[in-house]
């Protein structure tokens, strides 16, 4: 793990001005002001390429980040212009089950909050558990469910960076979830809509818990996205997220998971949602 993955949250004077540091060490290298921040997670690698990159910068080069070690997941800050927005896209995210602090998990949010970006857009992969899904579908997300038994704004709060207690009645921005409705139809686009359930990770679930998260109402399952959509949303940040269905999740028909088979879903449909997500952003408002 990272020497610099020094974040723990359990300071709030600490953890603005680890932020802080942080920010000062990339305004050295660029001094674009992102708009747009985002997390390249599975399904959106091939956006980096879209970047029109005036920076790419290695999660090493920047004080307190810490370092992925997902096989799949570059480590790198690209700052740059895609259409007519500034962004910062994440390359290479975070996860609770590395065993990073949630803290940790979310920092990058938090730099990207304080460089001036004002939208996150999010994405992951994820098994499908509404039996009206497909492996190979995408889903736009309108509400999530917390099941990772932690929470990233636990301890103390600092007022300057968001409020103690934040609203969560709608923390995926539904104005932008009409946008992406728009122009998915536009696009003639297959966009499912539903609940992203977030567990911890990183072993798979049993027939017993999935029947019991769609149960609770939730549509997909992963291990992502959650807590930086709950930093993004303490930030005051719109949020707009996508997951792509890489399995399919039925207790009554379930199968063990092919890792091959579901890397070869998620490579199939993310030319789909960059292209997708690359019109969201360039129609978003500035």
């Amino acid at each position: 793990m990272n020497s610099n993955s020094d974040t723990q949250g359990g300071n709030a004077l600490e953890l603005r001005e680890q932020i802080e540091t942080s920010v000062n060490a990339i305004r050295a290298l660029c001094d674009l002001k992102p708009q747009v921040a985002i997390v390249l997670g599975t399904g959106l690698g091939g956006l980096a390429d879209r970047i029109e990159a005036h920076a790419r910068i290695p999660y090493e080069a920047v004080p307190h980040f810490p370092m992925s070690t997902v096989d799949t997941h570059a480590g790198e800050l690209i700052l740059g212009t895609l259409g007519s927005k500034a962004v910062i896209a994440l390359s290479g995210r975070f996860h609770f089950y590395e065993g990073y602090s949630m803290q940790q998990v979310t920092f990058p949010v938090r730099v990207a909050k304080a460089l001036g970006a004002h939208t996150l857009v999010v994405s992951n992969a994820c098994g499908g558990l509404n039996p009206q899904f497909r492996a190979g579908d995408l889903m736009l997300i309108t509400d999530h469910i917390n099941l990772m038994g932690d929470n990233p704004l636990i301890g103390p709060n600092d007022d300057s960076l968001g409020p103690r207690f934040p609203d969560m009645s709608a923390p995926y921005s539904r104005a932008l979830i009409d946008l992406a409705e728009a122009i998915a139809l536009e696009k003639g686009i297959r966009l499912q809509r539903g609940v992203y359930l977030a567990c911890p990770g990183p072993c798979l679930e049993t027939r017993a818990e999935y029947r019991m998260m769609r149960t609770m109402g939730a549509d997909v399952v992963g291990m992502s996205t959650v807590p930086e959509v709950i930093v993004a949303v303490h930030a005051g940040l719109e949020v707009l997220g996508f997951s792509a269905i890489t399995d399919e999740c039925f207790p009554d028909a379930l199968e063990p998971a092919d890792i091959e088979k579901i890397i070869a879903v998620a490579n199939r449909v993310e030319p789909v949602l960059t292209g997708l997500v690359s019109a969201c952003i360039e129609r978003m408002p500035s």
